[in-house]
């Protein structure tokens, strides 16, 4: 094992007096192509380029001497520290930290970014850091090649945000790109770079105090709440004047938010949004949400919910399912309206969980049956009952039945 390692991150400034004495010292020098042709680096160190930090681990383990690895920005920002400290390398390291490309990022962009999300995007990674983009008005994206901005970009389709896009940051070759994501997919991107997507907040800021915490986001308790939380113009909110329909009942809402389960990375698809309440609450969670419906008016009301409670979100106008087919692939479904063809053609897509209900046991047992067809779904169907009471004479003013159907993903052992 190594006697000595030392993690060096470099921001483009001059070496510290502590890098520079590790480095010096050094008998195995670890790094991208750039950092081993530094001058710093001895002659007679031996030499190994970063690829594979796991295959580096383990030679730096059996390697005799005083190693150092370079890194770029801060080394222990999702960087090499992880890598080389997990317990199969039995590595000790010390870190001689630099200023994360993310901070230099957003530095050179003048802008704070204690309200940003950070996400690392490879290509088994990209469509999730793309749904935080989606679902987030602030997020710096450390990029990967296959995983970079103009492929942001094309999965962003239909969103509308800012690229910031920082090229070769710290070196002689830095160039810094500010332009709409409609047109980051007809540049041509150099390696290494971090991109900041911008844009989709609809609230008013406040003083943050957690990091990665958008102040914008309104700061309500609880889900499932009523109706009228989310829709002002008082549609189906339990007035006189309109009664709720069993879809909109908040006990219904709540009881598919428990089941799909959305999160940060997830895209949510709402098919028959009504007034958003559903949606807005998905998109609560931290989740990217695409809300469905055929009538105008519920897009509008969905867009109005969304900007009271600072959550992005996209709407799409048509009927499902055909206006499914060019959507991005959903991680969880929610279906208020279309039955048994739109079950169907969400089950083709996988998501992980469907929910839908059902007004009468007729149209439960078809959306069941039509979700165990579609194969590899564990179903389960509750009937929810719920009755609102008057507090003063415990009398009942209203009362909603409605069946709950969802659908589990059932994953197959390779």
């Amino acid at each position: 094992m190594a006697d000595r390692v030392t993690v060096i991150g470099w921001d483009g400034s001059p070496l510290s007096p502590a890098a520079l004495s590790a480095l010096s010292a050094a008998t195995l020098v670890a790094g991208a192509g750039h950092h081993l042709t530094r001058p710093e680096v001895p002659p007679a160190a031996e030499r190994i380029r970063l690829g594979s930090v796991d295959l580096a681990a383990r030679r730096i383990a059996g390697h005799r001497g005083t190693a150092v690895v370079l890194a770029d920005g801060d080394p222990g920002f999702f960087g090499v520290v992880r890598t080389l400290r997990a317990p199969e390398h039995g590595l000790e390291v010390e870190v001689v930290p630099a200023v994360s490309s993310v901070a230099a990022a957003f530095a050179r962009a003048g802008m704070p970014w204690e309200d940003a999300r950070i996400v690392v995007a490879h290509q088994r990674t990209l469509r999730r850091a793309v749904n935080v983009c989606r679902a987030h008005p602030k997020v710096a994206v450390l990029t990967s090649p296959g995983a970079g901005p103009a492929e942001l970009a094309l999965l962003l389709d239909g969103v509308h945000r800012t690229f910031v896009v920082c090229e070769e940051l710290g070196t002689d070759r830095e160039r810094v790109s500010v332009l709409t994501s409609d047109k980051a997919a007809d540049h041509t991107w150099r390696d290494p770079n971090v991109v900041l997507v911008i844009g989709g907040g609809g609230g008013t800021p406040a003083t943050p105090w957690l990091a990665g915490l958008d102040p914008s986001v309104r700061p309500v308790r609880g889900w499932g709440l009523p109706t009228e939380e989310y829709d002002s113009e008082g549609h189906a909110t339990g007035t006189d004047q309109v009664r709720p329909k069993a879809g909109d009942d908040p006990a219904l809402r709540a009881a598919q938010l428990a089941r799909l389960g959305p999160r940060t990375g997830d895209l949510v698809w709402d098919i028959g949004c009504a007034g958003g309440a559903f949606s807005v609450e998905a998109a609560r969670f931290g989740a990217a949400v695409i809300a469905v419906d055929l009538d105008p008016a519920a897009c509008a009301r969905t867009e109005a919910a969304a900007r009271r409670h600072g959550v992005p979100l996209q709407t799409v106008r048509g009927r499902a399912p055909h206006v499914l087919e060019s959507l991005p692939e959903p991680d969880v479904v929610r279906i208020a309206t279309g039955g048994v063809p739109v079950v169907t053609a969400c089950a083709d897509r996988r998501p992980e969980r469907i929910v839908a209900h059902a007004s009468t046991r007729d149209e439960a047992e078809a959306i069941g049956a039509a979700l165990t067809a579609a194969g590899g779904y564990a179903v389960e169907t509750l009937l929810l009952q719920t009755v609102g009471l008057d507090p003063d004479t415990w009398s009942e003013r209203d009362r909603s039945a409605v069946f709950l159907l969802s659908g589990r993903r059932i994953e197959r052992a390779p």
